[in-house]
């Protein structure tokens, strides 16, 4: 039996309820967030075998009692999204892709939907029919077991995967859904909740794979409640900038696997195209000794690739020098800069320091921290580095190179692509002394040794 609708106020911020209009959300500190909304509620019977004290419906078990099951997944036929997965799309799992507008969300999903050899169901309520086989015809993919849907009201969606039954699943994209349950708009975060539950609830029950796409805000998270990243199963990011062509899709949460993983995509006229060795790629044009240029040995997840890093030192123009960086942490590249000013003794308070990493992906591996260095070094001496050399190392706060992860994995891919010197911390001196590598490996302690290296006596 319905109860009569109650009112309550929502933060479309963090999700936190009120019973009167807000300000200033008290959770998130967000100024007008609160949003009236009507929320229809039901007698829901709760019970743990009937009335409380009367039966148990479960019993706990021992761990050595559990039983696994080994669970075949769903090959995508596409290696670098099955890599992020951890193998595959998990049978009943929900996954949920955040992204930019624009960033290549439906382009990826549309591309798993035609390529999969299941059935599968895509649910659109961006686009229309006639939008989404346009860009069907631009993936020159062409199958039979890909069905269009374009709807946004969850009731009118369930039934439509109970009579196709499909094995997989593409909601496009979940701020657009709504369900009648919850008056209000869609987007709103009671709606993307309830939807999200009526979703994962149908997932589990009737072992089909859902894969929610999802915008995200302003401050770089996924739009609506921060529940609805624990209620799924997988949270995938997809990063990159639109003005150009290399994407990561990195892994946030993975229930079924790590989160270590990243896939390079490389955004195409004719769709996503799987990038399997992305460090010939990122330094095709690294053939001429140029100022401000130094490649790193960078691994992002279990994936080693090399990737250059660009900078340049310039007079500040207008008094107070820019300190600005695209691919890399700005906060890191001051502390880099003040590190260099107090142990190597560069006066770089009053200069423009630009730093791009090359491809315009997002390294967040601390190992570039030695190549940043150089390469700003490099730019405010005008010393050109030597293209057959690169760099890993992670730098502290009093100038010591300090050890890395995986170097083993660095040092090989360094040399398959050609290099004939690396630089690493002294530390690794021992373990890499049984190492049998055509590259020369040098080992450094203090930034300076890698100054004196890389730039005394080759001053113009």
């Amino acid at each position: 039996m319905a109860k009569k609708p109650t009112t309550t106020y929502i933060c479309q911020q963090c999700g936190a309820s009120s019973p009167k209009w807000l300000g200033k959300c008290p959770c998130c500190g967000q100024w007008n967030t609160y949003v009236e909304e009507i929320v229809q509620t039901t007698d829901r019977i709760h019970s743990a075998g009937g009335v409380l004290g009367r039966g148990i419906s479960n019993m706990a078990v021992k761990v050595a009692d559990i039983k696994t099951e080994n669970v075949s997944r769903i090959n995508t036929n596409n290696n670098e999204f099955n890599r992020v997965l951890g193998g595959g799309i998990v049978p009943g799992s929900v996954t949920l892709i955040g992204g930019e507008p624009g960033i290549g969300k439906s382009t990826l999903s549309l591309q798993i939907a035609l390529n999969i050899p299941q059935k599968t169901l895509y649910v659109s309520g961006e686009e229309s029919a006639s939008q989404i086989k346009l860009r069907a015809d631009r993936l020159k993919s062409t199958t039979d077991n890909c069905l269009i849907l374009c709807e946004v009201t969850v009731e009118n969606i369930i039934p439509q995967i109970r009579e196709n039954k499909p094995g997989l699943v593409i909601i496009d994209s979940i701020q657009t859904l709504r369900t009648e349950n919850v008056d209000s708009s869609p987007g709103t975060v009671t709606q993307i909740r309830e939807c999200a539950d009526l979703l994962i609830r149908h997932a589990k029950e009737n072992n089909i794979p859902i894969i929610l796409i999802g915008h995200i805000n302003k401050d770089g998270n996924i739009a609506g409640p921060k529940i609805l990243e624990h209620m799924v199963d997988t949270v995938l990011q997809f990063e990159g900038d639109s003005s150009h062509v290399y994407r990561v899709l990195r892994g946030i949460k993975n229930r079924f696997g790590t989160t270590s993983e990243v896939g390079i995509f490389e955004m195409m006229a004719s769709g996503l195209r799987e990038v399997s060795n992305p460090g010939e790629l990122l330094l095709h044009n690294h053939e001429e000794n140029t100022s401000g240029v130094a490649v790193a040995a960078a691994v992002e997840g279990l994936r080693p690739f090399v990737v250059e890093v660009q900078s340049l030192v310039a007079t500040a123009a207008y008094g107070v020098p820019q300190r600005s960086t695209t691919g890399f942490d700005n906060k890191r590249l001051n502390m880099l800069l003040a590190v260099l000013e107090r142990r190597a003794g560069f006066k770089l308070n009053t200069k423009d320091v630009f730093l791009n990493i090359a491809g315009g992906i997002k390294i967040i591996d601390p190992a570039m921290d030695l190549s940043v260095m150089v390469a700003v070094l490099s730019s405010d001496l005008d010393i050109p580095i030597d293209n057959q050399t690169c760099f890993a190392g992670e730098v502290g706060l009093t100038g010591e190179i300090r050890p890395i992860n995986r170097v083993e994995q660095r040092i090989a891919e360094a040399e398959k692509l050609g290099f004939r010197r690396i630089v690493i911390s002294r530390s690794h001196e021992k373990n890499t002394a049984i190492l049998k590598h055509q590259i020369e490996i040098v080992h450094c302690g203090k930034i300076e040794e890698v100054f004196r290296l890389m730039f005394v006596g080759k001053r113009k």
